[in-house]
């Protein structure tokens, strides 16, 4: 409510909750600008979005717009990185696999794991577990966790990840759901770390 208060304020309103501000703005949608971050396949989407079809609005890789090819599409803009952060390494300092995110199924903890372990090689998992993946972490990830080739390390903050990225030969980024983008990928390629993926989502078009 006061930010529709005082929206003459400013020359643009720039949003970036996908679509909870879509019935308060409808009269004034010339002057926001709204970047999507999330996936736009979610069922009831195009349903919402047919009711505001004014918007103008970003994407994040061109692969995010695939769902809703309809929508007021003004540009994509692929997320960036803060380069001082990330120290580049050409040629790996450790001898293992690496594996960051969050531990959830679309984005494939078992599926590196099985793949380090045809490999050969031994994986280390730096990984978030959210209180609704709890379950499915005890259930489905944590008895793949035995034996001295897979070392789980947990969450790891961004002074980390640096040297966790940079140390490995390639991260692993078997995801099975369209990824709107994947910080993991670009934060691997800035360290110098390829990047194994499948192609689903912004995979190929951020790694190309």
């Amino acid at each position: 409510a006061d930010i529709r208060s005082r929206a003459r304020q400013f020359d643009i309103l720039h949003f970036h909750l996908d679509c909870y501000h879509l019935p308060f703005f409808a009269d004034m949608t010339n002057q926001t600008l709204t970047t999507l971050h999330g996936r736009q396949d979610v069922k009831d989407l195009r349903e919402i979005h047919r009711h505001y079809p004014n918007y103008p609005v970003v994407s994040i890789s061109a692969s995010q717009r695939r769902p809703l090819p309809h929508l007021r599409w003004i540009r994509t803009v692929h997320h960036g990185y803060p380069k001082a952060q990330y120290e580049f390494s050409a040629v790996p300092r450790g001898d293992y696999l690496a594996f960051l995110g969050r531990v959830s199924p679309e984005k494939g903890v078992d599926r590196a794991i099985e793949i380090a372990k045809r490999a050969g090689l031994p994986l280390r998992i730096a990984a978030k577990i959210d209180s609704a993946d709890l379950d499915y972490f005890v259930a489905k990830i944590e008895p793949l966790l035995k034996g001295p080739s897979v070392e789980f390390i947990g969450e790891i903050g961004e002074q980390e990840k640096s040297e966790f990225l940079g140390n490995a030969r390639a991260v692993l980024f078997p995801i099975s759901w369209p990824e709107p983008f994947g910080l993991v990928m670009i934060e691997a390629m800035a360290c110098g770390t390829p990047v194994i993926g499948f192609n689903h989502g912004s995979v190929s078009e951020v790694i190309s």
